[in-house]
Order: C-alpha cells, then structure tokens, then sequence
C-alpha cells in the first residue's frame, strides 16, 4: 500500500474513531500516530516528532490568545453585561411583532463582541433571554432556536476563538480576519431578525406582545451598556489601530471586563477561581484538540495527500467558484455531526491548498481571508443544523420541557437566512473584503 493510499484511508478510521465517540484531539492523534507508523514503518519517527510537535504547539504565543478571550467572556457574564445588553435591546425592540426575540439576538450580538465562543453566547444569553420569551407568551420551539442561531453570532462577529485557529492553521493575520468577519457578522445578526418578522407573521400565534417603554427608561437602558461598548472598542479598536497585537488586546479585554465584574460586585475570591478553573478545563480541551490536529496533519503533509488533491482539483477543469460550492457543500454536511473547531482543524489543512491553487481574481491574502470568513459561517450554520446541532442541544438543556423537533422546526428559518447570507458572500467578496488593506 502506497503512502498515498494510506493518508486516503486514514479519513474513513478518522470518522469512525469520531462516530464511536472518540474525544475528537484523541482521535485525530490516535489515526495520526498509526498513520505515521504505517509509513514509516517504525515508531522511532513518530515519537521524535511527539516531543518536537508537543514543544512547539504548546509554546505558540499565538495560541496564548484564547485563554485570554475565553476568560474575557466569562468575567463579562459575572459582570452582568448580558442582562444590560438584552435589557437594552428588549426597551427599543420589544414591543414589536416577535421583538423580544429580536432583542435577544441583538444581544447575543452585543455579547459575542466581548465574548468569542458560541456555546457560551448561546449559553449565557438563553438564562437571560429564555424567561422573558416565555413570560411575553413565545413559543417553546421558536425561543430555543432563537437563542441557539443567535449564539453562533459568538464564533462570527470579532472576537472569535475559531477565527483565531483559522489564522494559526493558515498563516494569516488575526487583526485582519477580525475586521474582515465585522460586516457578516452584522449581516447576519440583521438576516436573523429578518427571520424573526417572517416567522411571526407566517406563525402569528408563535410571539405575545409586550407595552412600549418609556423613551427616558430607553436613554437609560442604553448608557447601562456602556461598559460593554467601552471593552469593545478597546480591544477591537486597539487591535486595528497598532496599539496593541490581538493577544495583547485579549489581555486587555479580560483585565477591563474583570475590573467591570468586580465594581458591579460579581466578582469574588470564589468567582474568581472558578473563572480560571473554568478557562483552564476549556482551554487544555482546546489545546490538546489542536495538538491532535497537528499531529494528524503532519501526518498527511508526509502521505501528500493535500498537495495530490490540490492538483487534482486543478487537472479536473472545474471553475472555481464550483469548486469552493462543492466544499462549502461538505463543511454543511460535516455540520451535521461534528462541532465547529473540529471541522476547522481537521479540513482546513485538506481545502486551504486547494482554495491557494485556484484564481479567484484577487490577491493570495484576500482569497485566504474570503475563504476563512465563508468556511466560518458555514460552520457556524453547522452548530444549529440538525441532527448535532451543538448550540440546539446547549439550549434545550436549559429548556427540557420544549420537544427537540420543534426546535428543529423553527431553526429552519435561521438556517436559510445563514444560506442566503452565504450565497450573497461568495457572489460579492467585496462585502467581506472592502474594509481590509491592500
């Protein structure tokens, strides 16, 4: 059997490992160790490259920044910046046909600015937003799916941890990506209430109604959520002016949301170590998921599997926006049962040379860019898309008493607004394009 052969061989074991439930770092180094062993017939090879790979994985200082967003999220939720965001949002939007809903995914959009993680979003969000949505008479089903698509708006709108593994994997600059991914993610914050109006108006029994707010309670809803304002255009504005590099800009995020947490008294001795327990458990995941691919990856760069796809994929002829279409295609389908970082690690070193090999009509850099904020978006669609919908199942824990399948009902309209917003992308790069440099 050919290296070749054994590289093509390798991604059905992969999935298997993945379907029986294999921690998904684990398996990746499992299929990654035996395929180094297979090839070169010896362990000697894939042990020395254990200690190098482990040395030069863990001490990335790129990779320093997700810790430091991860804890900036959870000190914003002691802080109580999701209650003031939904508040705010709820006073202008709420009294509208299906606004509360509305308000929860502008919400979900204020705190994925300070946050970076879409569980966490869907998550934190849905303790705040999911009582009201039933006090003002919304249906089960249309509250989970509006809280779990408003969560993916935590992976899309800058910060975002999943963009940050994307920069590592292609070489490309984090600032950049971050103001690339600004206008989508409020795209598709704006396509998201779109499909809020449509669903009420085709299910007018789905949403209640709620009696205006004052103008004056209004004013002060929105200066209650200036410290979150304050934190973004810190960070998100150091970073694009020079000021600081995005890991310092992280840094800075945690230090500013944890000083808010403590002034607004969520933030104790014990709050504290939780938060840092908490960063550590998810971080470790994250890096030993990363570590896996890494392994795995350099595995296939032996087996030249990528580089023999990237000249098949040109010998075929193919355009190459049908190209980018049939592997948009595969990350919906892969969404369907595996989450998002794992996606990103495992086929982002497969796709990124076939994307580099084709011409988009624009420089090296931009099509990197282009392609990673699509690549996001279609994985943010894969954590709300059944039948393993991360961001579905986050928010009917918190709901057991709404059925699963009507969740799955009214997420369809999320899901088709994340499509259309694809289209509309691919067909305009310049939307996602036109605020980066050169």
């Amino acid at each position: 059997m050919s290296n070749l052969e054994i590289g093509i061989y390798s991604f059905p074991a992969l999935l298997l490992l993945i379907f029986l439930r294999v921690p998904i770092g684990l398996a990746m180094f499992g299929t990654g160790f035996a395929g180094f062993w297979l090839v070169m017939g010896s362990t000697r090879l894939p042990l020395a490259q254990l200690k190098d790979l482990s040395y030069s994985t863990f001490s990335s200082y790129s990779l320093s920044i997700v810790p430091m967003f991860l804890l900036m999220g959870y000190f914003a939720t002691l802080g109580g910046m999701s209650q003031a965001l939904f508040k705010a949002a709820e006073s202008w939007l709420g009294h509208r046909r299906g606004g509360v809903a509305m308000a929860a995914i502008g919400a979900c959009a204020g705190f994925g600015a300070i946050c970076g993680s879409s569980l966490a979003t869907a998550a934190t969000m849905s303790r705040v937003a999911l009582p009201e949505l039933k006090r003002y008479g919304y249906q089960g089903g249309f509250s989970t799916a509006t809280l779990a698509a408003g969560g993916t708006l935590g992976i899309l709108i800058p910060p975002s941890v999943v963009l940050v593994i994307y920069a590592i994997l292609t070489e490309q600059n984090i600032a950049k990506l971050f103001l690339a991914a600004f206008v989508p993610g409020v795209l598709a914050a704006i396509g998201y209430m779109i499909a809020v109006s449509i669903y009420v108006r085709v299910n007018p029994e789905s949403a209640g109604v709620r009696e205006p707010v004052p103008y004056a309670d209004r004013l002060r809803a929105i200066l209650d959520v200036w410290p979150v304002l304050l934190v973004f255009i810190s960070v998100v504005g150091g970073i694009y002016g020079g000021i600081f590099t995005p890991t310092e800009g992280a840094a800075v995020g945690a230090l500013g949301t944890g000083v808010i947490a403590l002034v607004n008294g969520g933030l104790t001795w014990r709050t504290l170590l939780d938060s840092f327990t908490d960063t550590a458990r998810s971080s470790a995941m994250i890096f030993f998921i990363v570590f896996g691919a890494a392994f795995y990856n350099l595995f296939l760069a032996r087996t030249r599997v990528p580089q023999e796809l990237s000249n098949w994929v040109v010998e075929l002829g193919m355009s190459p926006i049908a190209v980018l279409a049939v592997i948009l295609v595969i990350y919906l389908l892969l969404g369907c049962f595996m989450d998002s970082l794992s996606m990103i690690l495992l086929t982002i070193p497969i796709f990124f040379p076939v994307i580099m090999a084709l011409d988009f009509g624009m420089s090296p850099e931009h099509a990197a860019i282009w392609f990673g904020i699509l690549v996001l978006i279609v994985v943010e669609v894969g954590l709300i898309t059944p039948p393993v919908g991360m961001n579905l199942f986050v928010i009917n824990a918190m709901d057991p008493e709404t059925p699963m399948v009507e969740t799955y009902k009214a997420v369809l309209y999320y899901v088709i607004s994340d499509l259309v917003r694809v289209v509309i992308l691919v067909a305009f790069p310049a939307i996602t394009l036109f605020l980066i440099p050169g």
